[in-house]
């Protein structure tokens, strides 16, 4: 008759509870970028929980100043979203991007994954190498997996410093048109492509692009 093994045990027993919540909380103050769970579990001693320790810590900080915020598959410790008035006095605002930026960089967050051409597509003229090549150095968007069509097209995607730079927890909070309007990022008019009232296209021809400029030309900032 044989008998059942017994589970192997560790040499060293995993730390209490409290002390795995203090190591999280440590890992995560610290840390310039969200951090995944097993990104913490490689940092922990053997045997410790960090998902256990995580989910503890997060009603810990229930109704402190600061939370630990989910930022796509990683956490993050943030202030708390009600007080983040309080921050606006450290905030300095030296650029801002340009009409052309902001509907490359929206199309790719509500479209996504999507290649160059469909992005002209969308908005009616050529999008300049410039403009992606800087939202890529901010690190808002990244290239994504290719198209399985003729020419094997690179996709574009937003990342996760997309996502925590917005206080977003995934690309499925983002505002609809009618927040960002409100807030400013949208004029009131309709973006290129879309369908305006009565089934008129909005084909670009009064996008606010000079039809002259060449497109390779076109800044991400304007002064």
């Amino acid at each position: 008759m044989t008998l059942p093994e017994e589970p192997e045990k560790s040499l060293f027993a995993a730390p209490p509870m409290a002390e795995q919540e203090r190591m999280v909380e440590a890992i995560l103050f610290a840390a310039a970028d969200p951090v995944t769970v097993a990104e913490l579990a490689a940092r922990m001693p053997h045997g410790a929980d960090p998902a256990e320790a995580l989910a503890a810590l997060r009603r810990r900080y229930e109704g402190r100043g600061v939370t630990i915020q989910r930022i796509g598959d990683a956490w993050a410790i943030r202030t708390a979203p009600d007080l983040g008035f309080l921050m606006h006095k450290e905030t300095v605002e030296t650029r801002k991007l340009s009409r052309a930026a902001i509907e490359t960089l929206a199309i790719i967050a509500y479209h996504q994954p999507v290649t160059r051409a469909e992005i002209e597509e969308i908005r009616g003229v050529a999008v300049s190498r410039g403009t992606i090549d800087q939202l890529l150095e901010l690190d808002w968007i990244r290239f994504g997996r290719r198209r399985m069509t003729p020419g094997r097209p690179v996709t574009f995607v937003v990342t996760e410093g997309f996502l925590d730079h917005f206080g977003l927890e995934s690309a499925r909070d983002l505002p609809g048109l009618k927040e960002l309007r409100a807030a400013g990022l949208l004029e009131s008019r309709p973006l290129p492509g879309s369908v305006l009232p009565g089934g008129a296209d909005d084909g670009g021809e009064d996008d606010g692009d000079d039809p002259a400029e060449d497109p390779d030309q076109d800044e991400l900032f304007e002064d």
